[in-house]
């Protein structure tokens, strides 16, 4: 095993090689502009790889210190209250919404400058905090919180029994979101919270946003989804609340300062965002703008 590690060289023995900080190193990497491999769960540097690809982009490696500009993309978990306050701010960010885990990913594939999640860690008990702290450590991002939002069961019209608690969705068929969100996840660890399991429901096929997950409720082909309140509102659809979520926005800390995320946050000090907020349900901005994380 020595031998075959031998071969190999760590994140600070890379970052003394090339006289840069470790920071630099990941980053790098995360860019694919260094040999690495992941394949032991540890980023790991094929030595002779490495010595070859010094050599060919002579004694400074290109752009270490220089971070590329991300493209104005917010990824990660479907909000309709952010999305909505992207389009109203003209603020130029666009959005790619498929989930709080595939945002985080290509948060790192470096695909976009923010990430939107909704990732609760049963162990902890936090919310999003552990996700960052473990899988974008080594990036130089602040996590900022969006809202809290309540989270809960919408009905269809058609569903006549009497849902008061998660439990009470046994037996049903319920509208399930694709697995990268983190609404799955949390409603995945719920219901065997409640032990209800997979062969206890019914399942349509799955929704990516959240707006989406109440259509099949609309065309009568599902019982119940977990969604927003606002959402339930919208479509005149019954709502059990049954969690409050907090979501939050790692945001890369060189994008802060760019016009674009500075343009959205001074749309999130007017009265118009203001009067938005105030007036959708199931929505908690009391602590919009806390840092919850950020980068050493």
């Amino acid at each position: 095993m020595r031998t075959v590690m031998s071969e190999f060289l760590t994140t600070h023995e890379v970052a003394d090689l090339l006289r840069i900080k470790v920071r630099k190193v990941y980053d790098l990497a995360s860019r694919g502009k260094i040999p690495c491999s992941r394949a032991t769960g540890k980023l790991l540097f094929p030595k002779d790889a490495v010595h070859r690809w010094l050599a060919n982009n002579g004694t400074t490696p290109p752009a270490a210190d220089e971070q590329q500009s991300l493209p104005n993309v917010l990824l990660g978990s479907h909000d309709p209250l952010l999305e909505w306050a992207l389009r109203a701010s003209g603020c130029g960010i666009a959005t790619f919404f498929d989930g709080s885990l595939d945002g985080v990913m290509r948060f790192l594939d470096g695909a976009g400058m923010a990430s939107a999640m909704h990732i609760y860690n049963r162990k902890s008990g936090e919310w999003n905090i552990p996700c960052v702290r473990d899988k974008l450590h080594h990036r130089n991002v602040a996590l900022m919180e969006w809202a809290k939002r309540d989270r809960g069961i919408i009905l269809s019209e058609a569903c006549t029994r009497s849902v008061t608690h998660i439990a009470d969705v046994a037996g049903l068929t319920l509208v399930p979101r694709q697995p990268g969100a983190g609404s799955q996840q949390l409603f995945e660890q719920l219901l065997d919270d409640a032990g209800i399991g997979e062969s206890d429901c019914a399942f349509v096929t799955p929704e990516r946003t959240e707006s989406d997950a109440v259509l099949p409720l609309l065309e009568h082909k599902a019982d119940a989804s977990f969604g927003l309140p606002s959402v339930a509102e919208q479509y005149k659809l019954r709502f059990v609340p049954v969690i409050q979520e907090r979501v939050d926005i790692a945001v890369d800390r060189k994008a802060w300062f760019e016009p674009a995320w500075q343009h959205f946050l001074r749309f999130c000090g007017s009265d118009t965002f203001a009067n938005k907020t105030a007036t959708t349900e199931g929505y908690d901005f009391r602590s919009f703008g806390t840092i919850h994380y950020n980068a050493d």
